[in-house]
């Protein structure tokens, strides 16, 4: 047989081929336009939840055979998992010849997906055996989503997020044959991830992508990249759910970032102006929120130069503060906590009284927010900022355990770095208690000069050092 021929019999060999599985596509499938029910069987047997099909159901061939449903619920337990207003599956041919349904992938379009973890820390889309006993495998086709929203809440804390506007694809979900209570163990997939906005008590990410990998009780979340106050942050988050209690590592970084930005967030008027950096590097572990937070361990920075602050002189308060007594440092020394504690802290410290100054602004040239964490709580290490004339420090810890300061002492310094004046804050973040300056520093006229005189003799000028990190006094 000549080369021709046989390329003109091997294609109509082949087109009969097609016919014939077209046929039998059509023999199983035909009644799905009428009778719903056999493809959300097919469907639900291959996610392992409940589907169902409110809309019109539509059909197309070559390659293969591709189902479009509109309307679309997904169920675990009775509740929604997902949703979506279209969705399209794409199914093998050749098993059809057998009579079987291989869902190959499916698409969402105009999704919802919510996900939960109850308090007994189970999600939302694990079956009810999962907690009694083992579950045989499960291998779920490619899943992608366009347009779609995204829900994730944790009862165990309280936690909640929303984002919007989000592209999702997911390849090789696979779970292992085991105990589901441990899902992160047997659970594998690769992901990317892209949304525009996500949404958390009023903390907007925009822009907002990342990968993930899962595999041998690993979730690797890297690289991450976001917009965060209109600049661009990244960051990687990897969770170790290998051992009997969950482990997380945290980094992030967001450089040159407008103040503004922050307090525009916190719906606060624009108390400064200038941009700075912030890192963060932290591990946690623990079952509860309690054990999380008394886990936490890791370092925490705020850096900036040349900041704007608005409503009052700090020079001119600070050169009559030993006779007024009524500017309050710690409404300054609040401004460290600004950038790496501020969703916390600040809403128990008065920013607002800053601006409510008697006017002016003050140039910030140089401010070092360096914070160490462990056990929950972040302590003071290098935290000091310095203005034209003057450089104000803080001591002591913030206890994320009680939510509540832990003996924090902010000192108006001298170039030796010894305290002039000293204001403490302790309470609880709420409802924080702010203590009247140290008596000896709060004398005035002749008296505090014959005493500073009579201490400078006494003790060779000497003083207890309150400060001596890196930044200098001003020249």
């Amino acid at each position: 047989m000549s080369r021709l021929p046989r390329i003109v019999v091997l294609t109509v060999i082949g087109v009969v081929g097609i016919l014939v599985l077209v046929a039998a596509a059509m023999l199983v499938l035909v009644d799905a336009k009428v009778y719903k029910a056999r493809l959300e069987a097919a469907t639900s047997a291959a996610l392992g939840m409940e589907v169902s099909v409110g809309g019109r159901v539509s059909m197309a061939f070559f390659p293969g055979v591709l189902i479009t449903l509109e309307d679309v619920h997904i169920r675990n337990r009775g509740v929604d998992v997902a949703s979506a207003k279209e969705a399209s599956l794409a199914i093998d041919l050749l098993p059809l010849l057998q009579k079987e349904v291989r869902v190959q992938k499916i698409v969402l379009k105009h999704a919802r997906i919510s996900v939960e973890r109850g308090r007994d820390g189970q999600f939302n889309f694990e079956q009810a055996e999962a907690a009694e006993g083992n579950s045989s495998a499960l291998d779920w086709p490619n899943v992608s989503l366009s347009d779609a929203t995204l829900v994730y809440a944790d009862k165990r804390f309280g936690n909640e997020f929303k984002a919007g506007d989000c592209r999702v694809d997911v390849h090789r979900l696979r779970l292992s044959a085991g105990n589901r209570s441990q899902l992160m163990k047997e659970i594998s997939f690769t992901a990317e991830l892209a949304c525009a906005e996500v949404r958390r008590d009023g903390f907007i990410l925009s822009d907002l992508k990342l990968s993930a990998d899962a595999k041998n009780g690993l979730l690797d979340l890297k690289p991450i990249t976001a917009r965060v106050f209109g600049t661009q942050g990244t960051g990687s988050i990897q969770g170790d759910f290998s051992g009997a209690v969950a482990l997380y590592h945290a980094r992030c970084s967001l450089l040159q970032f407008p103040i503004e930005e922050f307090f525009k967030t916190m719906s606060m008027q624009k108390l400064a102006a200038g941009r700075m950096d912030f890192s963060a590097n932290l591990s946690l572990q623990g079952k509860t929120e309690k054990e999380i937070r008394q886990s936490a361990k890791g370092q925490i920075s705020l850096r900036g130069k040349a900041l704007m602050l608005s409503g009052t002189d700090l020079d001119r308060e600070f050169a009559r503060f030993e006779s007024s007594q009524n500017f309050n440092l710690v409404d300054v020394g609040a401004f460290f906590f600004a950038g790496p504690l501020g969703l916390v802290v600040t809403k128990g410290v008065n920013f607002a009284s800053i601006a409510q100054g008697a006017g002016g602004s003050s140039e910030i040239r140089t401010l070092v927010s360096d914070w160490k964490v462990e056990h929950g709580m972040a302590q003071a290490q290098d935290v000091a900022m310095a203005t034209k004339e003057n450089r104000i420090a803080l001591q002591g810890g913030l206890d994320f355990v009680n939510n509540q300061f832990n003996d924090v002492t902010i000192a108006l310094i001298d170039a030796k770095g010894c305290a002039k004046v000293r204001q403490k804050i302790r309470g609880s973040f709420q409802d924080p208690v702010v203590e009247q300056p140290n008596l000896l520093k709060s004398l005035t006229g002749p008296a505090l000069r014959l005493l500073k005189k009579g201490s400078d003799i006494f003790l060779g000028g000497q003083c207890a050092v309150f400060y001596a990190g890196s930044v200098a006094a001003p020249k």
